[in-house]
């Protein structure tokens, strides 16, 4: 059941992609508007992930990476 789930999701992924590369080639209307779906999924998920890492991660990152140069 849970890797039908995940091929479901890989499925999705893969069509939104290549719904954004072919509504920047100048697709149909569906086309562009699955792909603003998508990169409207995109942008919110990285807002998510962002902020887990920061909450997480706190000043400790910053002090390694500072220490690496």
């Amino acid at each position: 059941m849970g890797v039908l789930v995940l091929a479901g999701i890989l499925l999705l992924v893969v069509v939104g992609c290549v719904c954004v590369v072919w509504a920047s080639r100048g697709g149909p209307r569906w086309v562009r508007v699955v792909s603003a779906v998508t990169l409207g999924v995109a942008d919110v998920a990285k807002t998510l992930v962002r902020g887990m890492g920061s909450s997480k991660s706190g000043s400790g990152s910053s002090s390694s990476s500072d220490s690496g140069d």
